[in-house]
């Protein structure tokens, strides 16, 4: 059973990336808001930002950048998922003894690994503008993990849009919050620099903690409980989004 369920999602998952190499132009879009935010913040906005760190503005808020390249790119997983939900591509899935829940995990792969393009993309483009690190090689690859786990998360609130939603607009309209909310985060000023009760919402918010286990990764400095309670976050955000995303779906195609 569990071979036939990983033959069909390895099938699944290569159609679905044959589409994104038909279009490259979806990676590319993907990632052009954060390359064009990188400029901004770096050459207009970061001389006035005052960060308390020794680094560079440009590596201070990496974390963050690559974080809104995987919120942008997450609503093409619900746009696509819409698309063949109104096409009747799953009617057709039913007909043929595929298992169910390899049409979605088609979709999430797909979703990682066209994430992880652009995520390389923009942290090629912030290397040509200076940003530097000694990392590790571990300390690269738990920075690899943390954003695999993050965009893991994020695609499954993708698909419950992309299931739910009733006009593609609608599919990828969730994705705006997830694009903002950096912007409420320490991923472009300290927290402490904001009024109460928005810097309370801004240290408590699951971003902070990714952008500051990532930003300490890079540093080279202890990561101390952020990437313990970052776990926490992605995984059970995960976890729910999965819950509800299966429901969804058991409920469209019953």
């Amino acid at each position: 059973m569990t071979t036939h369920v990983l033959g069909d999602t390895g099938v699944l998952t290569g159609r679905s990336l044959q589409h994104i190499l038909r279009s490259p132009d979806t990676i590319v879009a993907t990632a052009v808001t954060p390359i064009a935010l990188m400029l901004l913040f770096t050459y207009v906005f970061g001389g006035a930002i005052n960060t308390g760190s020794d680094q560079s503005y440009g590596t201070y808020m990496l974390p963050g950048i690559l974080l809104i390249t995987i919120a942008s790119g997450v609503a093409y997983t619900a746009y696509r998922l819409f698309l063949d939900m109104q096409g009747g591509i799953f009617e057709r899935f039913q007909s043929m003894p595929i298992a169910r829940s390899s049409v979605l995990w088609a979709h999430v792969l797909t979703s990682v690994a066209a994430n992880l393009v652009s995520v390389t993309i923009v942290t090629g483009v912030a290397l040509i503008m200076g940003f530097r690190t000694g990392a590790s090689v571990a300390a690269w690859l738990a920075v690899a993990g943390i954003l695999i786990l993050f965009t893991l998360a994020l695609t499954w609130i993708a698909v419950i849009a992309g299931l739910s939603a009733k006009t593609i607009d609608g599919a990828s309209a969730f994705s705006y919050p997830l694009i903002f909310l950096p912007f409420i985060s320490s991923a472009f000023v300290p927290t402490d620099s904001m009024p109460g009760p928005v810097a309370w919402f801004a240290e408590n918010q699951p971003v902070t903690y990714v952008v500051n286990t990532i930003r300490a990764l890079f540093a080279q400095q202890p990561v101390g409980t952020d990437i313990w309670i970052a776990l926490g976050w992605l995984v059970g955000i995960l976890v729910v989004a999965y819950a509800f995303a299966t429901a969804i779906y058991r409920r469209k195609i019953s």
